[in-house]
């Protein structure tokens, strides 16, 4: 079964630290860890943390501690990376409509990089050449993802050279002699479909025979993890299994295996998120209950932004009979969590949790109505340990240039 954190421990963290408050069980992600380790043995794989889920640096040690890489979406994200202790080596940098000068500081840091656009291919090309090997991320052209907004391979989508100007690739491949090491694609979020990523491999596959110093395949992330009760995620152990058959076809077709790379975020740091609110205030309206939160889209988007499901469980009274409630904030915005979600009865002053919380939340978090961010807390070998204040009013006005009258 995996690892959890009890509502006795939430409720006592909330009561330490106050809420909201973020709450991370660093057991639980070496646990997804391990399990995406087991279930790709059989083959040259490799992953890279996708930052960008939960970039706070003590989880980045952590992931780093348990021998996991680290993919990053910027050039901060690059030196926080760095900063949190992993190798150049074990940092992959995939550039998106970012300026060439981001590009050339990643590689002056001696890290991997992907390129999503001809234009900074051909400037990677003119100042580079061949002396640092590159990665090329492609636009596969294929639908995947829970919906639109994360669905990033389809023809519309702006990420990557889309697979159709391969030929433009290769002309800029022969005129700046570029050391191609890495094909790279990226399809989307929340992919339960093993078929998604064959399919992407097959695309992959007929472009080999161009690239003879390729060495990585690069398959993204994307993998589905179970946000209502009873839902299934990705079955990794089956994927793990389908990327190995087509590996191993690869291996006789083209005399050689190839590597490959995977970029999960939400995978390895959802689940073992925790997001711990206070019921502030009960209001009816007709035959809706509204349980207002002290908190709001300020600091949980998700729901809002996507239309994301987060379970709710009232853990102050969870024997309590199961009443429906709109769960909603106190952002002066529609920022509704749930509508008529069953929860164990809620009175004013009862912590609410909301599951599946790691991946996106806090990183995503605002001081809109110039609310303070929540703290976060990362619990490991039992401990509570605070990792990120709360704000302060001055924290919201360091930034200010407060001109004198």
């Amino acid at each position: 079964m995996p690892q959890v954190l009890s509502h006795q421990q939430l409720s006592e963290i909330a009561d330490e630290f106050g809420t909201p408050i973020y709450i991370y069980h660093a057991e639980r992600i070496t646990e997804q860890y391990n399990r995406l380790k087991s279930a790709f043995r059989k083959t040259d794989a490799s992953f890279f943390y996708a930052s960008k889920a939960l970039t706070n640096i003590n989880i980045l040690q952590h992931i780093r501690s348990i021998g996991c890489n680290v993919d990053c979406s910027s050039i901060n994200e690059v030196r926080l990376a760095l900063m949190a202790g992993f190798e150049p080596a074990r940092v992959l940098y995939t550039s998106n409509n970012i300026a060439f000068s981001e590009i050339a500081e990643a590689v002056s840091l001696g890290v991997h990089v992907n390129i999503d656009s001809l234009s900074n291919l051909q400037k990677f090309g003119e100042r580079f050449g061949h002396s640092y090997p590159v990665g090329i991320r492609l636009r596969p052209n294929i639908m995947a993802g829970g919906n639109l907004k994360i669905s990033t391979g389809h023809n519309k989508s702006k990420f990557g050279v889309p697979v159709e100007d391969i030929a433009q690739v290769l002309d800029l491949m022969k005129t700046y002699k570029l050391h191609v090491r890495t094909l790279h694609i990226h399809t989307g979020s929340e992919i339960k479909d093993v078929a998604v990523f064959a399919k992407g491999i097959e695309v992959l596959f007929e472009l080999i025979k161009h690239f003879s110093e390729l060495e990585i395949i690069d398959l993204g992330g994307g993998f589905k993890v179970p946000y209502v009760p009873g839902e299934e995620g990705t079955n990794v152990e089956l994927l793990g299994e389908k990327v190995k058959e087509e590996f191993d076809m690869m291996a006789k077709i083209y005399g050689r295996q190839l590597k490959v790379w995977f970029e999960p975020g939400k995978f390895l740091v959802s689940e073992a998120g925790y997001f711990v609110t206070k019921v502030q205030v009960l209001k009816r309206s007709g035959d809706i209950c509204f349980a207002g939160i002290d908190s709001g889209l300020n600091h949980l988007i998700r729901p809002m932004f996507y239309g994301s499901y987060h379970h709710i469980e009232n853990i102050s009274n969870a024997e309590g009979l199961s009443q429906p409630y709109h769960v909603v904030g106190n952002i002066c915005e529609t920022d509704t969590f749930a509508e008529d979600r069953l929860i164990a009865e809620i009175r004013e002053d009862d912590y609410l949790v909301f599951y599946n919380a790691g991946a996106y939340g806090f990183e995503m978090s605002s001081n809109y109505n110039a609310r303070f961010k929540p703290a976060e807390v990362l619990v490991k070998d039992n401990k509570a340990h605070l990792i990120r204040r709360r704000d302060t009013l001055e924290d919201m006005l360091a930034t200010h240039v407060i001109l004198k009258d």
